[in-house]
C-alpha cells in the first residue's frame, strides 16, 4: 500500500518520471524557470525552445515540476491536477468481507484496487481469473468506519458491504485510498454526469511550463479536461476557462531553424492557441489542421466568455453580439441576410467545424430544408438526422440552419416556412444544440398565436423534456414523424400514440413523447388501466421480432420508447431489402415476467384477469401440467369470463346449434391444450364440445372476477406457477428438458410430464453465461451438504436455440444470490 500523502508540498507528476536523464532535465527545468520569467508568456519563440524533443515523441517521459501546480482538488486555481497515483496503480491485500447466507459470517478474500475499481477473489492465485465480485465505488459512494473494530463501509447505490481489517494501520491506510478515489471520481465529469456531451474534445499536444504531453481533450461546459487516453474515464487535470484569455499563437515570425531546432512535433503542429487563466501562467495546445485550429479557438472562447462575437465564423460572431445584447427583439442585427431564410444553398457552413469533410456534409444538410418533408421524403428526414446523430460535430451547424430558415427579415421576426420548424420539432425531441445556440434557440421572436407559433411553444416543451430525460440514439421512426407533419403537436401534449396489446385479445392506447422512457410508459399504462406499479405487480412491456421469429424482447426501463420503434423498424426494413415494401408496425405486449408469490397481496382485478390469461397461454402450449378433466373445466370458466353465459343448449336444432357449435370450437381453439386436440376423432370431438358446453353451462351466472379468482386457486396449486420455461437439451444425450426459472431457484423437468427432476437452489447459483447453442449454470455446493471439498462446484451444460440465448452476465452486475427477488430477474437476463 502506497503511504506518500498527497499535500500541497507533493511532487505527484502525471507520470513518474523512469530514469536518472528524465531527472535531470526536470531539474535544470526547474531550475531555470527564473530566467524564463523575462521572457513573454505569450512569444511563439520562447515557446518552441522550451519543449523538450524527447517529450514530443515518447509518452512515457512527461515531467512536471513541483512547483507547477497544486494537487489540492479545493483550491480555486483554474488548473489543477487530481491524484491521479492511486488510478493508474494496483492496491491489493487481504480483507474480511462479510457474507449473509443462513447467519452473517465474515470471510477472508484477496481484494485488489485497480484502475479505481475494487474486486475481491478467494485468494491472491485467482487474480489470473474473473473475480467473484466487484465494489462499484462511484462518485456517490460513501467512505466510512463501521460499527466493530477496524470494520470499514462502504455505501452503494445497491448495497451496504462491510470489510475488516487485519489492523488499525491497514483499516487508516485503506481509508485514505479509497476516500482518494472519491474525491477523483467526483472530479470526473465522466463520472457525476455520465451522458454529458463535450462541446470538443480530439488528441492534442498541451504544453505547460516548458514540457509536453500528447492527451486526449474533452471540452466539457467552462471547463477542459484532459485524459491520459480516449478510453480513459480519470482525468489528468483540468483547466477553468471563464474569463480566462484565449487567442491564436502567431508563429509566422518564427524561422525554419527554431523549428528544426524543436524538434519534429512542432513541426506537424502548424497551429497554436494560448490559455491565459487569471494569474496563472499560460497553457498552450499544438494543433495539426487549420478546422480543428478553428473548431477549438471557437469554443475554448465560448467557454471563456471574454472574446464572444469576436471569433468563428459570421454567423457564430452575430450570435455573440446578440448574446451580450441579451437578445434584445429590437436589434437590427436579427434581419441580418445571414441570420435570415435564404433560398440560395450554402457555399459554407455557418459553424466552425474541425474537418474538411464535416464541412463539406454542413452543405449538403442545407439543401435538405429546401425539401417540404412530406410524406414522400420521409427517408430525406431520417437520413438527415442520421447523419447528425453519427457525427455529434454536426449537431449545432444543423440546428443553426433550422434556426437561419424559420425566419424571414421582415421587422418583429416574422416566422418563416412552417417546414423549418417542423424540421425543429423532431430535432429538439433527438439533441439539442450547445451555448450559445441553445439560447438563440430559445429566444427566437415568433408570433406565438400563428401556426408556425404553435410549433415554437411545443419545441420549447420538447427541449425542457430533451434536458431532463437526456439525448436520444436513433432517429425518429417513420410513425414520429408522420405524427409531427399530420397535426400540430401543439395541441397534444403527447404527439404519439401506440396500441399495448394484453393476452385477453384486447388493448389499451397509450401516449408519449419524444422523451418518454419505458418506465414512463408503463407508469401512464398502469394508471389508464387500473394496475400497481410494475415493481410490484411484475408486469413488463415486451415487443415482437423484427424478423418476424417467435421471440419477445422485455424492454429496458431506461430507454425511450420512440429509440425502441426506430431499431425495431429499421431492423425490419434490413430484413426486407429489395422486397416491396414492409407494412409491419412494431407490436407492444403487456405481460407478467416473472411471478413472486409475494404479489398476491394487493392484487388487483385486472392484473387477475391478464394472469389468468397469461396461465391459459401456458397450458394451451403444453407448459402446464393438467390432464384432459382439468383442462375442460378450465377452459369452460374462461369461456364465462369471455363470452358470458352460455344461452344455446348443445341439443338445439338448426342454426341455433350451428352458431352454439363455432362458439364451442373457438374456446376449444383458444382455451384448450393443443396436444390433446391433435389426437381427438371427429366422434371425440363432438363429446369434448358437448362436455364443455355441459360445463360451460354449470356456470351460468357467474360474474367473471369470481371465475378468475376460480381459475386461479386451481393454478397456483401447482408448484411451478408464474415460472418461466425455456425448452433446453441435455449435453451428451438426445433428450430434451424445461428450465424453470421461479423464486425458489432453477428447476429442470421432464419435457413431457413437466414433472421436477432437479432444483437448484437461488442462494448455490455462483454464476451462467451463453455462447452460440451452448447454455451452462455453474453452482456451488450447499452450506447444509457435506460435500466433499475438492469438488466445491458443478457445471450443468445445456443445449438451447441460438436465438434464446443472450450475452453472458456477470453476477455482480445483478445482484448477489443472497437476494431471492434480483436473482430471478438477473436470471432472466440470459434470455431473450
Amino acid at each position: 500500500m502506497s503511504s506518500s500523502p498527497f499535500s500541497d508540498e507533493s511532487s505527484s507528476s502525471e507520470e513518474s518520471s523512469s530514469s536518472g536523464e528524465e531527472d535531470g532535465s526536470l531539474c535544470s527545468s526547474h531550475t531555470s524557470s527564473s530566467s524564463r520569467k523575462d521572457s513573454s508568456p505569450g512569444s511563439p519563440r520562447s515557446l518552441k525552445r522550451a519543449v523538450s524533443m524527447a517529450s514530443m515523441t515518447s509518452e512515457s517521459d512527461y515531467a512536471i515540476p513541483p512547483d507547477a501546480y497544486s494537487t489540492d482538488t479545493e483550491c480555486s486555481e483554474p488548473e489543477q491536477k487530481l491524484p491521479k497515483t492511486l488510478l493508474h496503480q494496483t492496491e491489493w491485500c487481504y480483507l474480511l468481507k462479510m457474507v449473509k447466507t443462513w447467519k452473517k459470517t465474515w470471510k477472508r478474500r484477496w481484494f485488489v484496487l485497480k484502475d479505481g475499481e475494487l474486486l475481491y477473489y478467494k485468494s491472491p492465485s485467482d487474480v489470473i481469473r474473473k473475480p467473484q465480485g466487484q465494489i462499484e465505488v462511484n462518485a456517490t459512494s460513501s467512505i466510512a468506519r463501521g460499527e466493530g473494530k477496524q470494520v470499514l463501509q462502504i455505501v452503494t447505490g445497491k448495497r451496504v458491504y462491510y470489510l475488516k481489517a487485519d489492523s488499525p494501520n491497514l483499516l487508516e491506510e485503506w481509508l485514505r485510498v479509497l476516500q482518494s478515489v472519491l474525491r477523483v471520481k467526483a472530479a470526473s465529469p465522466l463520472f457525476t454526469q455520465p451522458d454529458i456531451r463535450p462541446g470538443m474534445k480530439g488528441l492534442l499536444i498541451k504544453v505547460k511550463h516548458g514540457y509536453s504531453k500528447r492527451v486526449w481533450c474533452a471540452l466539457i461546459g467552462k471547463t477542459l479536461y484532459y485524459f491520459r487516453s480516449q478510453e480513459d474515464k480519470f482525468p489528468l487535470g483540468q483547466i477553468k476557462l471563464w474569463e480566462a484569455r484565449v487567442e491564436e499563437v502567431d508563429r509566422s515570425r518564427d524561422s525554419d531553424d527554431d523549428l528544426m531546432a524543436c524538434g519534429r512535433g512542432l513541426q506537424v503542429a502548424a497551429f497554436t492557441i494560448a490559455i491565459h487563466p487569471q494569474e496563472q501562467g499560460p497553457t498552450y495546445l499544438l494543433i495539426e489542421s487549420r478546422h480543428e485550429k478553428d473548431s477549438w479557438l471557437y469554443h475554448l472562447s465560448v467557454a471563456a466568455g471574454t472574446t464572444v462575437g469576436k471569433v468563428g465564423t459570421e454567423f457564430e460572431q452575430l450570435v455573440g453580439k446578440l448574446f451580450q445584447l441579451d437578445g434584445d427583439a429590437n436589434s437590427q442585427i436579427w434581419r441580418h441576410p445571414v441570420l435570415c431564410f435564404s433560398k440560395e444553398a450554402l457555399s459554407s457552413p455557418l459553424t466552425t467545424l474541425p474537418s474538411q469533410a464535416l464541412q463539406t456534409e454542413a452543405v449538403k444538410l442545407f439543401k435538405v430544408h429546401k425539401i417540404h418533408p412530406s410524406t414522400y421524403h420521409v427517408s430525406l428526414a431520417q437520413s438527415a438526422l442520421q447523419v447528425c446523430l453519427a457525427h455529434p460535430e454536426l449537431q449545432n451547424e444543423f440546428f443553426c440552419q433550422l434556426i437561419k430558415q424559420t425566419r424571414k427579415r421582415q421587422p418583429h421576426g416574422h416566422p418563416g416556412p412552417l417546414q423549418g420548424w417542423q424540421f425543429l420539432a423532431l430535432c429538439v425531441g433527438l439533441f439539442l444544440p450547445q451555448h450559445p445556440f441553445l439560447w438563440l434557440l430559445q429566444c427566437l421572436p415568433v408570433a406565438f398565436r400563428t401556426e408556425v407559433g404553435k410549433y415554437a411553444i411545443y419545441c420549447q416543451r420538447s427541449m425542457e423534456r430533451t434536458q431532463q430525460k437526456g439525448e436520444r440514439q436513433s432517429r425518429p421512426s417513420r410513425m414520429e414523424i408522420l405524427s409531427i407533419l399530420l397535426r400540430n403537436p401543439y395541441h397534444h401534449s403527447l404527439p404519439f400514440s401506440v396500441p399495448v396489446h394484453f393476452l385477453n385479445n384486447t388493448y389499451q392506447v397509450v401516449s408519449f413523447d419524444a422523451s418518454t422512457t419505458v418506465d414512463e410508459f408503463q407508469c401512464r399504462l398502469n394508471q389508464d388501466t387500473g394496475m400497481r406499479k410494475t415493481g410490484l405487480s411484475g408486469f413488463s412491456l415486451y415487443t415482437d421480432d423484427p424478423t418476424g421469429r417467435e421471440l419477445e424482447h422485455c424492454l429496458q426501463g431506461g430507454i425511450k420508447i420512440c429509440d425502441i420503434i426506430s431499431k425495431w423498424e429499421q431492423s425490419s426494413k434490413e430484413q426486407h431489402t429489395g422486397k416491396s415494401e414492409n407494412t409491419r408496425t412494431v407490436r407492444l405486449t403487456y405481460k407478467n415476467r416473472l411471478y413472486f408469490s409475494l404479489q398476491v397481496r394487493g392484487e388487483s382485478e385486472r392484473e387477475r384477469l391478464l394472469l389468468a390469461y397469461q396461465t391459459n397461454e401456458a397450458i394451451v402450449a403444453g407448459h402446464f401440467p393438467v390432464n384432459k378433466e382439468l383442462a375442460l373445466e378450465m377452459a369452460a370458466l374462461l369461456a364465462q369470463v369471455e363470452f358470458g353465459d352460455f344461452e344455446r343448449p348443445f341439443s338445439a336444432s338448426g342454426s341455433a346449434q350451428t352458431k352454439s357449435n363455432q362458439t364451442l370450437k373457438q374456446v376449444l381453439d383458444r382455451f384448450y391444450p393443443k396436444h390433446y386436440r391433435r389426437t381427438t376423432t371427429e366422434e371425440q370431438l363432438r363429446q369434448l364440445l358437448q362436455r364443455l358446453s355441459t360445463r360451460w353451462a354449470s356456470l351460468r351466472g357467474r360474474s367473471s372476477s369470481e371465475c378468475v379468482r376460480i381459475y386461479l386457486t386451481v393454478a397456483r396449486k401447482w408448484p411451478f406457477f408464474g415460472a418461466k420455461l425455456f425448452e433446453a437439451g441435455v449435453s451428451g444425450c438426445n433428450g430434451r428438458v424445461w428450465l424453470a426459472v421461479h423464486e425458489d431457484g432453477i428447476s429442470v423437468l421432464e419435457h413431457n410430464s413437466i414433472v421436477s427432476c432437479y432444483l437448484q437452489s437461488l442462494t448455490n447459483l455462483m454464476t451462467f453465461g451463453g455462447c452460440k447453442q451452448d447454455f451452462m449454470l455453474v453452482v456451488g455446493q450447499s452450506i447444509s451438504t457435506n460435500a466433499s471439498k475438492d469438488k466445491p462446484t458443478e457445471k450443468h451444460l445445456f443445449a438451447m436455440d441460438a436465438s434464446k440465448v443472450s450475452e453472458r452476465f456477470n453476477n455482480a452486475d445483478y445482484g448477489q444470490p443472497g437476494n431471492k427477488r434480483s436473482c430471478c430477474l438477473w436470471s432472466l437476463r440470459v434470455f431473450k
